[in-house]
């Protein structure tokens, strides 16, 4: 009695999910859907976090991710498309079918290359340091993954070959591939690819707080951790997948990604030491140098005019002035009396008269001169 009560309390594999899709009001709420947005959410999260820790605009890095998550959304549509054609094109097939994104079949390679050139066209167009976003980012698209692999299990796919072990997952007929039918629980690469993908962010995280990872070696170490851990998992799998030279095409990728990223991280590590600094210029939401030149130059422009505008007051009370003294005047207004002292209108020659002095100079220009001989008409 008291092993059948454990066997109902602990089953001794993991159910699969009920269902996978909810309607709300007429909509179909996927749960592969949902994973994916979680994902998105969460790896910004950490993001950011790290963004701006170092000192970075939490308003640049939004930005940037406004660019880089369409183009990974689109990029790992492409990836599995085009590596797994004959899912879609072919005889019997509905092309159609490649645009029905909520079925699953996102491709991680895909989504971190588009992804990494959407965020490089934004970082180019912000001016902002193109691996110091790789660096930010690097952990948070680990993250993401755990959430999105998690859609694999709401959508009963990507599991590995068939199981006995206690955490082997339970797959409905409806979902095993042909010669498996016989089979009820089969390994959840599912699960192991988002533990592993926990181990890679941790390892990125803590590497880097004792490590400088400038100048994309955070990224470089997601890249190689994580192909680590894909190669083996992706041998575990029996979903339908083309083959080169006996081993699976993400097999290849992996290995392949791995050495490329093995040799940027030493290559880094030896030529550019420390990292960027992103607390200042584009990258923290000030203009770039030149641009604050160009912006200092127009403010010390705008400040001289500004100071300036008194002297053409002057300048123009003196024109209509000028102007107001064209006009007829009395005969004697322009004569020295004789009550006024004789320094009042000294006697200049004519040298004199046109090369004033610089005290002179300086004098009101706001009150008109009146010719020696009274105004003219």
């Amino acid at each position: 009695m008291s092993s059948l009560i454990s066997a109902v309390i602990v089953p001794a594999f993991i159910p699969s999910p009920s269902q996978g899709v909810w309607h709300v009001l007429g909509l179909p709420i996927r749960a592969y859907a949902l994973c994916i947005l979680a994902g998105i959410f969460a790896g910004y999260w950490l993001t950011r976090r790290r963004w701006v820790a170092r000192g970075g605009s939490p308003t640049v890095l939004s930005d940037v991710m406004f660019w880089a998550i369409p183009f990974g959304l689109v990029g790992a549509r492409i990836y599995h498309v085009a590596t797994d054609a004959e899912l879609y094109f072919g005889e019997g097939r509905h092309p159609i079918d490649a645009l029905k994104i909520w079925h699953g079949g996102l491709g991680i390679w895909g989504a971190v290359g588009f992804g990494c050139l959407g965020a490089y066209l934004a970082c180019r167009r912000a001016k902002v340091p193109f691996l110091a976003f790789l660096d930010a980012v690097a952990p948070g698209i680990a993250l993401a993954q755990i959430f999105g692999r998690f859609g694999n299990y709401f959508n009963q796919e990507l599991f590995g070959k068939p199981t006995t072990r206690p955490w082997g997952l339970e797959i409905d007929p409806a979902h095993r591939p042909d010669g498996f039918a016989e089979f009820a629980t089969f390994h959840p690469t599912f699960l192991y690819e988002a533990v592993w993908n926990l181990g890679v962010m941790a390892l990125v995280i803590l590497v880097g707080r004792r490590v400088t990872l400038g100048h994309g070696r955070a990224f470089f170490l997601y890249v190689a951790a994580y192909c680590a851990g894909r190669a083996w998992i992706e041998n575990m799998r029996i979903d339908t997948v083309n083959h080169f030279l006996g081993l699976r095409l993400n097999v290849w990728t992996s290995i392949i990604l791995f050495v490329l990223a093995v040799a940027a991280l030493i290559i880094s590590f030896r030529t550019r030491p420390g990292e960027e600094d992103i607390s200042t210029g584009p990258a923290a939401g000030q203009p770039a140098e030149g641009e604050a030149g160009t912006a200092t130059a127009a403010s010390t422009e705008a400040g001289s005019t500004a100071e300036g505008e008194p002297t053409d007051a002057g300048t123009a009370t003196a024109q209509a002035s000028g102007a107001e003294s064209t006009e007829p005047q009395p005969a004697d207004a322009g004569r020295v009396t004789a009550d006024e002292p004789a320094s009042a209108a000294p006697e200049e020659s004519p040298s004199e008269a046109a090369a004033p002095s610089g005290a002179d100079s300086a004098t009101d220009t706001t009150t008109p001169a009146v010719p020696k001989d009274g105004p003219r008409d």
